[in-house]
């Protein structure tokens, strides 16, 4: 009997449990009309798709997007952005990605997403929603090419699930996959404008277009209907569209006429303008323009001249150019903003959410120094950590159709920014901000990001970005792009009257304790109180002991390394007291608490302190770290005074008196 031939057995292929092929990645809360194909979409693999999978085509056409069910045109415009640049690609999609004919497919593929400041690293197995056996969402105008539907899967993971895609803005997705900056412009003037100082308004609009001429090769731009027209009712409001092209024409008349291309994402024909296919704009030009001009319509594409487009359009998005090396290049004057600086912030309520400027409290906002070394053109801008909504805001999102805002599940502040130039370090505050700004934002957006461009001269500003509503507390990202040297600081925090960190208790009148421990990542470093790991940080005991009254306590903390070293980490600490009877309290419930004091914001410095009265009684400090996961060692060193007899006596003693401070050492 002839033996059998021997199979190897099947690969096998990777499965996401974090972002598993389930109704969990596919819905956030069931609100979309998404929802009604839940019993039928189904996940598949691209060879189960089709029968030769690539990630890229040949022909850059081929992998243009095209819009599937899910409302998130947004983001697909933002896609568009990377066809323009093979460096930006690179970027997103590392190069390297096995394909599916290769022994090293595994079903696994990695991207890079921007967030908050640096590039994070997703991984996803290729299983795809599918409807039908095809892709129920995304696809590329040859449904055989899966680098899109994968990208999409990618940034549904970041998001939580595909259905949070369904409505956002098309300048976070840009800045997402980017890492740079995008403006929006508004074509109906300041109301609901991008607010920023060099948006479109009134006699500007045909600049605009002249504006998007000169950058159509160099970066991405989309425009967006907010609400339809005559000529655009049938796209849809709240949806948004790519600027594939723009030609300046001369006409039979001799009149200059500039057409825009403009594809929409759901890649059918959509439009009833003048210059659709056998409409009566194209007879102004001659036959060999037309028939030039319509042969380069592909699927979803057509032709407006610049009167319909801003009549019919409210709103254009254009992302800042790239260049290979990593720097943006200004959209006015095609400078290279080689020098960039980033710094984390936050706004805390009752210490440092000071509000816009018709409030008292103002000056308690976070403050930044930027220092400029030349003349410089200078872009700044505030990027908000995004927050779990908690109700509706005006701010226009774009999906597919009329979106409610809330299903983009984000909650963003009004957020404005100002700059004051200064001629030195130690200024009057409540003097420097009542005069007018050098620069500032026209008004607080609703917007992820609000930012400005203006030209500086050398020397030192005060940056100071505010929300609208004082009290509200949210995290941001200051960057700074600048085409001239500069450096970017925190401006130190002012002591609170009668808290001067420096003064002094008289030295023979005080016991000191010394507590010594350390942050350690994914242990005892949970960062500030805005993140859920803020119990993680180490809880150190102090006591206040019976006395006449309150007793003044200096509470300091120092981080183990010098200014200026590369480990120096924004510290701060709050102070919890422990109720009589409560001393076996678990520190979870203790820290869920209002603090008693605080000494924040946190502060890059080697040492923070804090001068205050304390009760008799026990207490808890709480040394941390501005951001989780920062590790170092400390020493909390609290000094409080001591009832001290005087000494009455006619006898010499041999020897001086000498109080010894009583000393502990905790270890951790």
């Amino acid at each position: 009997m002839r033996a059998g031939r021997v199979q190897k057995p099947a690969r096998e292929l990777f499965r996401d449990a974090t972002f598993p092929a389930s109704e969990s990645s596919l819905f956030f809360n069931l609100s979309t009309p998404l929802a009604q194909f839940r019993e039928e979409i189904t996940w598949r693999r691209p060879q189960e798709i089709c029968t030769t999978p690539q990630l890229f085509p040949d022909n850059p056409w081929e992998g243009q997007v095209k819009q599937g069910l899910l409302g998130d045109c947004w983001f697909l415009c933002a896609c568009a952005a990377l066809q323009k640049s093979r460096h930006l690609l690179d970027q997103v999609f590392p190069p390297g990605q096995p394909s599916w004919s290769d022994q090293t497919y595994r079903g696994l593929f990695i991207c890079r997403i921007w967030q908050f400041g640096r590039w994070e690293e997703v991984t996803i197995d290729d299983r795809l929603p599918c409807l039908a056996g095809r892709l129920c969402f995304s696809r590329c105008q040859r449904e055989d090419v899966f680098w899109l539907p994968l990208l999409e899967k990618v940034y549904a993971k970041v998001h939580g699930s595909y259905e949070h895609l369904w409505a956002g803005q098309v300048a976070d997705a840009l800045v997402d996959l980017t890492g740079g900056l995008a403006e929006r412009w508004n074509l109906k003037g300041p109301a609901g404008s991008s607010r920023q100082q060099d948006r479109p308004t009134g006699g500007q609009e045909h600049r605009t277009c002249w504006q998007m001429l000169r950058l159509k090769d160099r970066c991405l731009i989309s425009c967006s209907v907010l609400s339809p027209r005559a000529g655009a009712r049938v796209m849809g409001e709240f949806h948004a569209f790519i600027v594939s092209d723009l030609q300046e024409l001369q006409s039979r008349a001799g009149q200059g006429i500039l057409l825009l291309r403009i594809l929409n994402p759901w890649g059918r024909q959509c439009w009833q303008g003048l210059w659709r296919e056998g409409g009566e704009g194209w007879s102004q030009l001659e036959s060999t323009d037309e028939a030039r001009l319509l042969s380069q319509l592909q699927d979803g594409e057509f032709w407006v001249e610049e009167g319909e487009f801003l009549r019919e359009f409210d709103e254009v998005t254009i992302s800042y150019p790239v260049t290979e090396a990593g720097h943006l290049q200004s959209l006015y004057t095609e400078r290279t903003l080689c020098h960039a600086r980033a710094l984390p912030g936050a706004w805390v309520k009752g210490q440092s959410a000071g509000g816009c400027r018709n409030n008292s409290c103002f000056p308690s906002n976070p403050k930044f120094w930027l220092h400029l070394s030349e003349p410089s053109e200078v872009c700044v801008a505030v990027l908000q950590r995004p927050q779990r909504r908690t109700e509706a805001r005006a701010r226009p999102l774009l999906g597919h159709g009329a979106a409610p805002a809330s299903l983009s599940g984000k909650d963003y502040q009004a957020v404005g920014l100002h700059i004051w130039k200064v001629e030195k370090r130690r200024v009057s505050l409540p003097r420097v901000l009542s005069a007018p700004p050098v620069a500032g934002t026209v008004c607080h957006a609703y917007d992820r990001e609000v930012h400005l461009r203006c030209e500086l001269s050398p020397g030192r500003y005060l940056a100071v970005p505010s929300t609208f509503l004082k009290g509200v507390s949210a995290q941001f990202l200051l960057r700074v792009f600048s085409t001239g040297k500069m450096s970017l600081s925190r401006a130190e925090r002012p002591a609170a009257q009668g808290t001067d960190p420096r003064a002094a208790l008289p030295a023979d009148q005080v016991e000191t304790m010394q507590l010594r421990g350390c942050w350690k990542a994914g242990w005892t470093a949970g960062g500030s109180r805005n993140f859920a790991s803020y119990p993680c940080n180490p809880c150190l005991p102090f006591s206040v002991p019976e006395g006449a009254g309150p007793r003044c306590v200096r509470i300091t903390l120092q981080q183990h390394c010098r200014l200026g070293d590369s480990q120096l980490h924004p510290i701060g600490f709050h102070v919890f007291q422990v109720r009589e009877g409560a001393e076996s309290q678990d520190v979870q419930s203790l820290l869920l608490q209002e603090p008693l004091l605080s000494c924040v914001p946190h502060r890059y410095a080697q040492e923070v302190s804090r001068l205050c009265l304390l009760a008799t009684g026990t207490y808890r400090v709480v040394p941390s770290t501005y951001l989780p996961d920062a590790e170092g060692a400390f020493t909390v060193i609290i000094a409080t005074s001591v009832d001290r007899r005087s000494i009455h006596s006619q006898e010499v003693l041999g020897r001086f008196l000498q109080e010894v401070s009583i000393m502990t050492v905790m270890k951790a």
